[in-house]
């Protein structure tokens, strides 16, 4: 049948030209740019997923990033620390120097304590300067803030990170479980035929943490006398003693210990054959005994175990890393605990590419200005400048060199705080979320990329079925003229 009217065959070869045409433009489309999808409708479900791997790859960079500046930051705080740790030391020094006093005249003192003046309000100067970004980084904004702190019960307490969660401050509930104690050891001081003084001649040496010292008397030397010439050289032995009353000197002889703990330990040994009559024992009536160790305070914080330390409790969970001292009768009271909130402040990190507590790190940095330095035990840095109750100028040589210890040590332990942040928290994270971005980014190639080998193939195929198609349609438009021999 022949028609003219109605090209059936031209309507065909136009429909699959078409076909070919749009096949050519897609595969030149993704071999131009690169990428199989580039409109939804080249693959609808695919770019749906794409979209959303490309939206992880970002934030997945922009966590690397940021602990890559939380390293930036680390740095710095790290660098100031280091400044005020070589003052420290150089204050130090100057200290031991001036406790020389054989050696060293009064006007030689003055000149160290003027040297030590300067290089405190450096200190001072640092932590109150240091910035990073304009972010202050050692004047104490950048640590936490707590409420309802009582000082009769916790003297001293140190956020080092905290973890809110959806929470606008954290309480904190510490419980002793078991007491701190020092080492004790009794010597009786009721002894037929001296009451109160020492039965005969003797000699014996006093031991602590600090070093051991040896003592000798003659018979009939009051008790307190004896705790008198132990008290003496305290500081050389870590060691101290009381009368159990000082009212009744027959009430007996205690050695303790300065501090608590199990690090503290007491030991009283007789020297020589004489003084048999002499013994110590763990308490009155108890057992003989030459040594006796301290105990730490052990206790709860928030329900979870803490570390206990003498006098000192330290929890560290995902939650909350803390840091306290306890007064010395708060710890060895296992009453009612002790409470207290925690509101605020500290450095959040963001460091995984969602927004939620579990890939957020709370740190905090409590200010290094002088006044901060120290304890209240102690006394703090900014006590040892002229002026000051443990200035060298007062005689306080001693006094100065344990505050300075205790600065050395807090300036340390940052750093080394810091150090164990960046090595096991950040570089940790860095790495991880390379990974992390590495295989979220082939997922999304494998998806959104061309594939260039195959495509050039469609594009090959498409390029012959264009050719082919467009000699089709002029066959098909050249087989109506053929009507006309009909004609003839």
């Amino acid at each position: 049948m022949s028609r003219i009217n109605t090209n059936v065959s031209s309507l065909l070869a136009q429909r699959n030209l078409a076909t070919s045409n749009n096949s050519l433009s897609e595969s030149l489309t993704r071999l131009s740019t690169g990428l199989a999808i580039n409109r939804g409708a080249d693959d609808p479900s695919g770019l749906i997923v794409s979209e959303r791997l490309r939206s992880e790859i970002q934030g997945v960079n922009q966590a690397i990033e940021n602990a890559e500046r939380a390293t930036n930051v680390i740095a710095t705080t790290e660098g100031a620390l280091a400044e005020i740790n070589t003052l420290l030391t150089s204050i130090r020094s100057l200290t031991i120097e001036a406790a020389n006093t054989g050696a060293f005249s009064p006007e030689e003192i003055e000149a160290n304590q003027l040297e030590i003046d300067s290089a405190v309000e450096a200190i001072t100067r640092i932590s109150n300067t240091t910035s990073f970004a304009g972010l202050s980084l050692l004047n104490g904004s950048l640590d936490y803030l707590q409420s309802g702190v009582t000082a009769s019960q916790i003297t001293d307490v140190d956020v080092f990170g905290a973890n809110f969660g959806l929470n606008d401050n954290i309480g904190v509930t510490v419980q002793v479980t078991a007491s701190a104690e020092v080492g004790t050891l009794f010597l009786s001081g009721n002894t037929a035929g001296a009451p109160g003084a020492l039965l005969s001649s003797v000699s014996f040496e006093v031991q602590g943490v600090q070093g051991v010292q040896p003592f000798s008397f003659s018979s009939g030397t009051p008790l307190s006398a004896v705790a008198a010439a132990v008290n003496s050289v305290s500081d050389a032995t870590g060691v101290q003693a009381r009368l159990v009353s000082a009212t009744d000197p027959t009430s007996g002889l205690v050695f303790e210990t300065d501090e608590f703990g199990s690090d503290a330990f007491v030991s009283v040994r007789r020297l020589g054959s004489g003084g048999e009559f002499f013994e110590t024992f763990d308490g009155p009536g108890g057992t003989a005994v030459a040594r006796d160790v301290g105990a730490d305070v052990q206790g709860l914080i928030n329900g979870n175990s803490a570390l206990g330390d003498g006098l000192e409790l330290r929890s560290n969970t995902p939650s909350l890393n803390i840091g306290l001292t306890l007064d010395v009768d708060a710890a060895q009271s296992t009453a009612d605990p002790y409470t207290f909130d925690i509101t605020g402040g500290g450095a959040d990190f963001q460091i995984g590419p969602q927004i939620n507590s579990q890939q957020q790190v709370g740190f905090g940095i409590q200010s290094f200005a002088a006044s901060n330095l120290g304890n209240t035990r102690l006394g703090f840095l900014n006590t040892i400048v002229t002026g000051g109750e443990n200035s060298l100028v007062a005689g306080r040589a001693r006094e100065a060199g344990d505050i300075i210890d205790e600065s050395v040590t807090q300036v340390s332990s940052l750093r080394g705080r810091l150090g164990a942040f960046e090595r096991n928290t950040l570089q940790t994270a860095v790495r991880s979320t390379s990974i992390a971005r590495e295989n979220l980014t082939a997922a999304e190639s494998q998806i959104r990329d061309t594939d260039f080998a195959a495509e050039t193939a469609a594009l090959t195929r498409a390029q012959v079925l264009q050719q082919a198609g467009t000699q089709t349609l002029g066959l098909a438009n050249n087989n109506a003229q053929n009507v006309l021999s009909l004609l003839q």
